[in-house]
């Protein structure tokens, strides 16, 4: 799939998910986190500081979010498949985390960071996150800026060339994670292996997480 991990994505993956017990711990928890329980990202040096443009074209920094939880994906708008269906699923978690325990679920904020700021203007990623969930914000920037905070998020892309300048495809990294209210690192959110079938469970799968580490 032109859009797929390749080997060294692969590799980073594997590595995140070790870190995360590979298991993704939080499926079918408690309805909150144990006392004793630790973050499978605990310590990684995942995220950082970050001025991007909204789809309103307004200035997001990092510093916005002081004190909330951030879903946190990877991907373009222009994306034939995978991205589609993974923010879908995504976004169905966390509605249906929001619906069982609406005051936890609003300390969520969902972000959605392009890859492919060349074509993700605010105008090409607001009716893009407006499809899938009401407050999930859409952030582009300039070249610079996106390559930045990939980078402190261990998330690579490249671009993959098409039929013409403007039909081309990026691969990226395939990655959701979880940020605590201080913007550290908490845990991968279950995503479908795009060499598998589609789980039809994942949304199911990322409510169980949320409800477990999400106080």
């Amino acid at each position: 799939m032109m859009n797929g991990l390749n080997m060294g994505q692969k590799a980073v993956r594997a590595s995140l998910l070790l870190l995360a017990g590979v298991a993704l711990a939080g499926c079918g928890g408690p309805a909150g986190p144990a006392a004793d329980a630790r973050p499978p990202l605990e310590g990684a040096k995942i995220g950082g500081p970050f001025t991007l443009t909204d789809q309103d074209g307004k200035t997001v920094r990092d510093t916005d979010f002081a004190g909330k939880y951030r879903l946190v994906y990877f991907g373009y708008s222009f994306c034939p498949d995978i991205c589609p269906v993974d923010v879908q699923k995504l976004m169905r978690g966390l509605a249906a985390f929001e619906k069982s325990d609406a005051a936890r679920g609003a300390k969520v904020q969902p972000i959605f960071i392009t890859v492919d700021p060349a074509r993700d203007t605010p105008a090409a990623l607001k009716p893009f996150v407006a499809r899938y969930h009401p407050r999930l914000l859409g952030l582009t920037g300039t070249p610079e800026q996106i390559a930045e905070v990939a980078k402190a998020f261990v998330v690579t892309y490249h671009k993959v060339d098409g039929s013409a300048p403007d039909r081309y495809l990026m691969a990226h990294s395939q990655l959701a994670f979880l940020m605590d209210p201080a913007g550290k690192p908490l845990v991968l959110l279950p995503l479908d292996d795009p060499s598998t079938d589609i789980d039809e469970g994942a949304p199911d799968k990322v409510a169980a997480d949320l409800q477990k580490w999400v106080k």
